[in-house]
């Protein structure tokens, strides 16, 4: 299909209405007469794209900010349209995105990179945008506002933009992009595609619509490009930089949080916490991240980790931690649920074990635990279970522990992954790594291994990398 409709000869009923509609203008009808032109006139888009950056060739990451303004006389529902960012790789470099603002909210964006099937100089993939239902309906005259993208290499090395198709460093302020096209319902209405009638005409056709995203749920599978990406702090998390404990106090640190690129995970980017040290406290360094606000509570806590045996760099041997817990509330109302990985055991007791600990007050020790002894090396799915009466904690769908009643969580908590030293026993340079692939909470719900897994395959299969339908205190 052609990337624009062709002009076609107006008949003489065609040139008298044109007539008229002149007659109509001058007489004030502009807004009455516009949706009478688009109809005589089939070449007028539907929707029209805006598009600036303020990145320069090479740069960190590819930067659009981009506007989509309904100029049809009809509403517009965002959930039927698509957007094409095309670009050139380099080399066999692997990429990703993020959203890092949305006016119609990040959560009701979604985004995938493909690789074209007819490649041309200006292109050879395209990151494809899309809306779910909860971004809402344009008007006629209405625009989406600023849509904030960051595309960039999960190698995390420089992108080089020079000469691709969509970009364009002269559009400084909001201007029209036809290198940015746009389609409805799969269709091209606004735009066009590089390699012109030979190239790839037009977008596949839309096979679903985005489903609804679950109501009082959480999801990330954690594309971002560093401790330091504004996206990760609009995205609701906090890199732990305060002083304090556990572990080797005052030792937390950014340098240990990435995302590096991991081929063997279907997100294709993991979160990666790292504990090292020398041996010395000067020369130690944990690391952790947690959500900003505390406003889980009830329902189901899921999340693809990865554990170690050995550390990454360096001599075995260290009484190291590696964390995913749930904490809140102080005094009488204080609530923690902890599942704490010790490859090398500590506090006294052997490895390799997993604690899985159900806290009622933290300042009088009052807690229970169990204690898994087994080795929990490589990838697997742990989940957390809360209800009103008990907290059950899983692996792989099978039951470590469930406590009861008298501590089920009192006050909503936030969520947090860490890896950290309980003590220094010898020293010498080593490192300790710790792996998330996806976390997903879903509240007040209790959902299994199998059914949290075939959660966060289906938001990735749908181009969902992260949302936010939380209530602020659940």
């Amino acid at each position: 299909m052609a990337s624009r409709r062709q002009p076609r000869r107006r008949s003489g009923i065609a040139r008298a209405f044109k007539v008229l509609l002149v007659v109509a203008l001058l007489a004030g009808g502009v807004l009455a007469a516009k949706p009478v032109w688009n109809h005589f006139n089939p070449e007028d888009p539907e929707l029209t794209v805006r598009y600036r950056t303020q990145t320069k060739a090479e740069a960190d990451a590819v930067r659009p900010w981009l506007e989509v303004f309904n100029t049809s006389e009809k509403p517009v529902p965002l959930s039927e349209v698509s957007l094409r960012y095309y670009f050139t790789a380099d080399g066999d470099a692997s990429y990703a995105f993020n959203c890092v603002e949305a006016a119609v909210g990040c959560s009701n964006l979604t985004g995938s990179v493909v690789a074209m099937d007819t490649p041309s100089e200006e292109a050879d993939h395209y990151l494809q945008l899309g809306f779910t239902e909860k971004a809402g309906v344009l008007k006629p005259g209405a625009n989406s506002r600023g849509l904030e993208i960051q595309l960039y290499r999960t190698d995390h090395k420089p992108v080089r933009q020079d000469g691709d198709w969509s970009f364009d460093d002269t559009k400084r302020t909001y201007q029209n992009s036809d290198r940015v096209p746009a389609y409805k319902r799969g269709a091209l209405v606004w735009g066009k595609e590089p390699g012109g009638e030979g190239g790839e005409a037009s977008a596949k056709p839309v096979s679903k619509a985005v489903p609804e995203l679950p109501e009082g749920a959480f999801f990330d599978d954690f594309h971002y490009r560093g401790p330091k990406d504004t996206a990760l702090f609009k995205h609701g998390w906090l890199v732990r930089t305060s002083k304090g404990g556990p572990g080797i106090e005052n030792t937390w640190t950014a340098k240990g949080v990435s995302f590096p690129g991991d081929k063997e995970t279907p997100g294709g980017q993991v979160l990666n916490l790292r504990a090292a040290t020398d041996g010395s406290t000067a020369g130690t360094e944990q690391s952790a991240l947690g959500t900003k606000e505390a406003k889980f509570r009830t329902g189901t806590y899921a999340a693809r980790v990865h554990f170690t045996d050995r550390p990454t760099t360096g001599e075995n041997g260290d009484h190291v931690n590696q964390t995913f817990f749930t904490i809140g509330g102080s005094g009488s109302k204080y609530a923690e649920l902890d599942i704490e990985y010790m490859p090398n055991g500590g506090w006294g007791a052997p490895g390799p074990k997993a604690d899985t600990t159900t806290w009622r007050n933290a300042d009088e020790g009052d807690r229970v635990t169990s204690k898994t002894e087994r080795s929990l090396a490589g990838w697997h799915t742990m989940v957390i279970t809360v209800k009103k009466d008990s907290v059950t904690y899983s692996l792989d769908g099978k039951t470590l522990y469930r406590s009861g009643a008298d501590y089920a969580p009192r006050a909503a908590m936030a969520v947090n992954f860490n890896t950290w030293f309980v003590d220094l026993p010898f020293t010498g340079d080593r490192a300790w790594d710790m792996k998330v692939d996806w976390f997903y909470h879903q509240s007040g719900k209790v959902l299994t291994a199998e059914q949290a897994e075939a959660a966060a395959e289906e938001f990735r299969g749908d181009g969902v990398g992260w949302f936010d339908t939380m209530p602020s205190d659940s």
